[in-house]
C-alpha cells in the first residue's frame, strides 16, 4: 500500500490548490479525482480579484490569463418588468475575468502534477478507515495510506458522506448551465437577470461563447428553459449541465486528520460568483496547516489556526451570500432590489464591491 503524508480527495480548484501548496512544501502528496480533466463544470466561470493572489503564488496569474477568456467590464442587474440597473467592474490586470472551468480546473490540476502531486484520475472513493493514519480504497481496487485526508469533492462529497459528516440538503432548487453561442453586441458584461420563474447568470467567456446559468425550482425550471430557447433562440435539444443542492448546511472544516475545504466544507450562493476564490484559498489554508503539523507544530494549534482562518475568509461576506440567496430564491425580492438601487445606486455598488475586492 502506497503511504503518503496528505491525500486529497478530488482535483478542483480547491484540492488543486492545496496539493500544489503541500507538494511545494516537499510533503509527499496523493490526488484521487473522479473525472477524467479537462470536464466541464456547472458553474458561472468567474474569477473575481480575490483570486489573484493565490493564483500568483501559485505561478499561474499569467498562464490563466493566458487561457481563452473575457475581461468583464461590468454588472448589468435586470429586474422581472426589464428595468435595469449596470454598476463598473474594476478595471486593469487584475480585474473580473471569466474563464471556462474546463480550462481552469485543468490548468491547477497540471500545476499541481508539476509540483509533484501524484494525481489519479477517473479514480472513485469507495471507503475510508482511520486508525492513526486514514486507509482509503478505490472502486478499481487500489489502496492508499495517508497521514491527513483532505475533502475537497465539492458540495456532495463523498468525503463527508462516508465520515457520516454530510448534512441533508434544504429545500432545493435546480441549477442548469450551457455554453451557447455568443450573441451579438452582448459586450464585456455580466448579466444577473430575474424572471418570475427564477433567475439567469449570464457572462462571455470567450469571443464566440456565452456562459448561460439558469436557477429555478422544479416546477419552474422547464420554463425557465424554455425562454432561454425563446430568449437566445436556441433549439430545444440544446445540452444542458445539471447541479443540486445549490446550498446546504456547512460541513465543519477541521477535525483532527481530516480537513474539508471548498465546496465540500461550505457551499455558497452561485449568484455571488465568489466559489472559486474559497476553493482556492481553502486549499491554501489547508495546505499551510498541514504543512506546520507534519514539521512538528501542535496538531490542536495548527487546527484552530485554520479553522480561525476558514471563518475569517468568510467574514464579511456571508451577508451578500444570505441577501442574494432570497433575492434568487423569490426573484420579486430581487426585482424589489434593482428598483431600490435606481434611486440609490450605491445599494448595488457596495455590494458588487465586496464581492469583487482584491484580499489576501
Amino acid at each position: 500500500m502506497e503511504a503518503f503524508d496528505v491525500a486529497i480527495v478530488g482535483g478542483g480548484p480547491a484540492g488543486s490548490s492545496c496539493a500544489a501548496f503541500c507538494a511545494l512544501a516537499g510533503l509527499r502528496t496523493l490526488v484521487l479525482e473522479r473525472e477524467n480533466f479537462p470536464r466541464e463544470k456547472v458553474c458561472g466561470d468567474c474569477l473575481n480579484p480575490s483570486c489573484w493572489p493565490v493564483l500568483e503564488r501559485l505561478g499561474l496569474a499569467q498562464r490563466v490569463r493566458d487561457l481563452p477568456h473575457s475581461k468583464l467590464a461590468s454588472v448589468e442587474f435586470i429586474a422581472i418588468d426589464g428595468h435595469k440597473v449596470i454598476v463598473d467592474l474594476p478595471i486593469g490586470g487584475n480585474c473580473e475575468l471569466s474563464v471556462k472551468r474546463s480550462l481552469f480546473d485543468d490548468l491547477l490540476l497540471k500545476r499541481a502534477r508539476e509540483h509533484g502531486a501524484q494525481v489519479r484520475e477517473g479514480t472513485t472513493v469507495k471507503a475510508l478507515a482511520h486508525s492513526g493514519n486514514w486507509k482509503i480504497e478505490t472502486a478499481t481496487g487500489e489502496s492508499f495510506s495517508a497521514r491527513t485526508l483532505i475533502g475537497a469533492d465539492g458540495r456532495n462529497s463523498t468525503v463527508a458522506r462516508l465520515c457520516n459528516l454530510l448534512p441533508r440538503p434544504a429545500r432545493e432548487r435546480v441549477a442548469l448551465q450551457a455554453h451557447i453561442p455568443l450573441p451579438r453586441n452582448f459586450g464585456r458584461r455580466v448579466v444577473l437577470q430575474f424572471l418570475r420563474e427564477g433567475y439567469s447568470g449570464q457572462a462571455p467567456v470567450n469571443e464566440t461563447e456565452l456562459n448561460l446559468c439558469l436557477v429555478g425550482t422544479a416546477p419552474t425550471i422547464s420554463r425557465l428553459r424554455q425562454w432561454a430557447e425563446r430568449h437566445f433562440e436556441i433549439t430545444a435539444n440544446q445540452p444542458w449541465r445539471t447541479i443540486t443542492p445549490l446550498t446546504r448546511s456547512p460541513v465543519p472544516c477541521a477535525q483532527e486528520n481530516l480537513l474539508i475545504i471548498g465546496d465540500a466544507a461550505r457551499v455558497v450562493e452561485p449568484f455571488t460568483g465568489e466559489g472559486i476564490y474559497y476553493a482556492l484559498r481553502s486549499g491554501q489554508l489547508a495546505a499551510d496547516a498541514i504543512t506546520k503539523i507534519i514539521r512538528g507544530k501542535d496538531r490542536q494549534s495548527a487546527l484552530r489556526e485554520f479553522t480561525r482562518a476558514c471563518a475569517e475568509m468568510y467574514r464579511g461576506r456571508l451577508w451578500i451570500n444570505r441577501l442574494a440567496r432570497a433575492a434568487v430564491s423569490w426573484p420579486r425580492v430581487g426585482s424589489f432590489f434593482v428598483h431600490a438601487a435606481r434611486s440609490q445606486p450605491a445599494l448595488l455598488k457596495l455590494l458588487t464591491a465586496r464581492i469583487v475586492s482584491r484580499e489576501l
